[in-house]
């Protein structure tokens, strides 16, 4: 669209001429704009509307909901045998006062007479374009709509009714948590894991009731407010952290909802009725507070409401419906085939999916979580209620950053501010405190598994109190001496620098956190007789616990050290390019090892003791790309991925697909891609919803390698290297690294250097190309489809 605008302003500058001439050439280019705008738009949104979920029959339970959400609130939502709609609601910061993501709360909103019950037609469709459920029940006179959205400008979730016929509309609070009760069953990141040694301490691990608004006028809610904290005193005092002054994470910390109707009426405290009507507004406000009191937290509502209310129905859903646009048309992939229509589809609607239900939960306070996002529901065979989730409420960075890398390419870069916010920012200082404390010298190390407010798990930590401790790291030998996720971090956000060229993150968030990530490995480990780095003890991701100089973690200095080199000089200071310089010097060369006469790359130059099954001799493919297509030594590469220890790849987080697509290997990309998107991988009735292979559903790490993989194989993109930067070149744009020849695609993706590149390609070659900036297309290299 923004093409087309230029050149009609282009045409605008070149006819107009006089002040009435100019005067009707604004007139005309005003017109012609908005209809060239609503033209290209549509031919998009009928694209996007090929990947609309559409239901002919209700669900009989939550397994067949959709997912819906403005990326702090998310609904599973379902229309019920009887016509009811129900839904659960979910928000990224409604922490518990045992450190759990809770589910806010569930509502069903019930039509009397039943729409049903005069007409069995029936059409449920979730409409991505403009993010809404809409309800067609039966059909002529007794036709009736029903359309449910989160509003993605608001903390608000509208439920409208229409129809021809009166029908009564009554919203119903149900809650689970009705009364205090102890787990019977908890995770890996519970607090207390493993009960086993905790129970006799601390007692059972009590989830407190939700609170139910009794006598508001007009309208119903309720609330759950955390009366305790149990975890962050806890695990700071195991840790030997609990000196740091932060405030307190979960204590008081409230959060609920609201319901509103048009003319509403309170029946009781659970629920509300809208009276005979041909149409119906129901509102439910959701908000968190923290700290807050009950009353703070419902003047808060109350003001929320009255802002909502000032402004129409139809202003707020029309700018609702302008984000959900302008957010499709920000990026996009739409794979066609003559030969293989079937899969094409597929493979376009998976990735269609995946990314709005990332939307869905991405602009939240804290970073989306991969084990269900917001979208958790309760299965039967498994312990607890919509509120469980296998692996429990804490972050893994080796998980969580798959949601994000795809987030480049799509131009989503709104999503990845709470990534950064929280690792990079809120808890950077925790960080540099706890390692001095834990190693004794500056720097930041980043452990693989931290609570939302940084500490690490008490289960991997371990329970020997920390001042009886010699040996102050955690126990946990799966991710004891890893230290590739600081490194992790620093290289996702120069990529995001690189796309954004937004100095004041490069200013306040990255150069910062390189520094005290770098320091961390300058000071940990001595150097060898040749002044090189020697990095042992050490391990190679989760899967060798007793190594030298691993891969991981060699491959990340090397790429950090080299992309801060890169930047321009004027960007940095000549303290920190004489460390970064100094530091290269030290730095081992990556490992590498002779099999059958030729050379492949290790986990490490020495590794034994093998657990868990992650390839980190992988790690220099992706995520820190030292090879690759368009690299040196690429058929090195490739050798190392034919040699890797671990061959499993189209399933949760098993990295095979985009290490593929990075290496060009079209037809592997292909098959891995075939076997992850397998409908028998589905979880429920929704299409996005992925069963776990690893975490829990729907499976987030599952739905992002794909995501990541689709993207890979159609456009690559890097920073260029310290050597490039050396001879005056600039990053390059690789089009088609690992595309197969029988298939068609239209993207619209996001480069380094703040550029979109539109392409559309048909048998093999490309038809349309549109690079902006413009003086972007010479970096363009455009790969033979195999």
């Amino acid at each position: 669209m923004k093409f087309v605008r230029i050149e009609l302003k282009t045409h605008f500058n070149q006819q107009s001429k006089g002040c009435k001439m100019k005067k009707f050439a604004t007139i005309l280019f005003i017109i012609q704009a908005v209809c060239l705008t609503v033209i290209a738009s549509g031919d998009l949104h009928n694209q996007i509307d090929r990947y609309n979920v559409v239901w002919d029959s209700p669900s009989k339970d939550h397994h067949g909901s959709m997912p819906l959400g403005n990326g702090e609130i998310g609904l599973n939502a379902w229309i019920e045998p009887t016509g009811d709609l129900v839904f659960y609601i979910a928000k990224t910061d409604s922490w518990g006062d045992n450190g759990r993501l809770l589910k806010v709360g569930k509502v069903r909103v019930k039509l009397t007479p039943s729409p049903l019950d005069s007409s069995p037609e029936f059409k449920q469709t979730l409409r991505l374009v403009d993010g809404m459920m809409n309800v067609q029940y039966g059909a002529g006179d007794s036709a009736m709509v029903l359309r449910l959205w989160v509003d993605a400008n608001n903390p608000a979730i509208y439920v409208e009714v229409d129809g021809k016929r009166k029908v009564e509309a009554t919203a119903s609070i149900e809650l689970w948590r009705t009364e205090k009760y102890a787990l019977l069953n908890i995770e890996c990141s519970d607090v207390l894991q493993p009960y086993s040694l905790t129970k006799d301490v601390y007692g059972p691990i009590v989830v407190e009731p939700d609170t139910v608004m009794t006598e508001l006028p007009g309208r119903v809610g309720w609330y759950h407010r955390n009366i305790k904290s149990v975890g962050p005193e806890i695990s700071a005092k195991l840790q030997g952290i609990d000196d740091f002054a932060r405030p307190e994470p979960l204590l008081h910390r409230t959060f609920g909802a609201v319901v509103t109707a048009k003319n509403g009426k309170r029946l009781d405290d659970l629920h509300l009725l809208s009276s005979s009507s041909t149409s119906h507004l129901f509102t439910i406000c959701v908000l968190t507070e923290h700290p807050a009191t009950p009353q703070q937290w419902l003047k808060t509502v109350e003001k929320t409401i009255a802002a909502a209310e000032a402004i129409s129905l139809d202003e707020r859903r029309e700018a609702h419906k302008l984000w959900w646009r302008e957010f499709w048309d920000r990026s996009w992939i739409h794979v066609t085939s003559a030969t293989d229509g079937e899969n094409a589809f597929m493979v376009s609607r998976a990735y269609a999916l995946q990314r709005y239900i990332s939307a869905c939960a991405g602009r939240g306070r804290y970073p989306i979580k991969f084990n269900g996002t917001l979208f958790t529901v309760a299965h039967p065979g498994m312990p607890g209620d919509a509120d469980y989730r296998r692996w429990g409420p804490g972050y893994w960075w080796l998980n969580t950053r798959l949601i994000y890398f795809p987030m480049l390419g799509s131009g989503d870069f709104d999503m990845m501010k709470p990534l950064f916010r929280m690792y990079g920012k809120d808890l950077m200082p925790l960080f540099k405190y706890r390692t001095r404390r834990h190693v004794d010298h500056d720097g930041v190390y980043l452990p693989e598994c931290i609570y939302f407010w940084g500490d690490i798990f008490p289960e991997t930590y371990g329970w020997t109190p920390f001042e009886e401790r010699t040996d102050k790291l955690q126990e946990s030998r799966s991710h004891k001496w890893g230290w590739a996720t600081g490194l992790e971090l620093v290289f996702i956000m120069l990529d995001y620098y690189d796309h954004t060229l937004d100095k004041a993150f490069l200013d306040d968030i990255v150069l910062p956190s390189a520094h005290e990530i770098l320091t961390f490995f300058d000071l940990h480990y001595e150097t060898d007789g040749a002044g090189k780095m020697f990095m042992h003890p050490a391990q190679s991701l989760e899967s060798w616990w007793e190594c030298t100089n691993p891969t991981p973690e060699i491959s990340g200095l090397h790429a950090v050290v080299d992309r801060l080199l890169s930047l321009p000089e004027r960007l940095t200071t000549a303290k920190q390019r004489t460390f970064w310089t100094t530091l290269k010097k030290k730095l081992p060369d990556l490992p590498m090892k002779e099999v059958d006469g030729k050379m492949i790359i290790p986990p490490a130059e020495k590794y034994a003791n093998k657990h868990s099954s992650h390839n980190g001799e992988l790690y220099p493919v992706f995520p820190f790309r030292l090879y690759g297509v368009g690299k040196p030594d690429l058929d090195l590469a490739i050798r190392s991925y034919g040699h890797r220890t671990f061959k499993t790849g189209g399933r949760g987080h098993d990295p095979d697909d985009y290490l593929a697509a990075y290496l060009g290997l079209a037809s592997e990309a292909r098959r891995m891609l075939a076997i992850r998107l397998d409908p028998r991988r589905q979880e429920g009735r929704f299409p996005g919803f992925w069963r776990s292979s690893y975490d829990w559903p729907p499976d987030q790490c599952h739905g992002s390698v794909m995501f990541k993989t689709l993207q890979a194989m159609v456009m690559q993109t890097d920073a260029p290297s310290l050597e490039e930067v050396r001879r005056g070149e600039r990053s390059k744009i690789v089009l088609l690294p690992a595309w197969p020849k029988e298939w068609d695609v239209d993207f619209k993706l996001h480069a380094s250097q703040r550029t979109v590149v539109e392409c559309s390609v048909k048998n093999g070659k490309i038809v349309k190309i549109n690079v902006s900036p413009e003086s972007r297309r010479k970096d363009v290299v455009v790969m033979e489809p195999k």
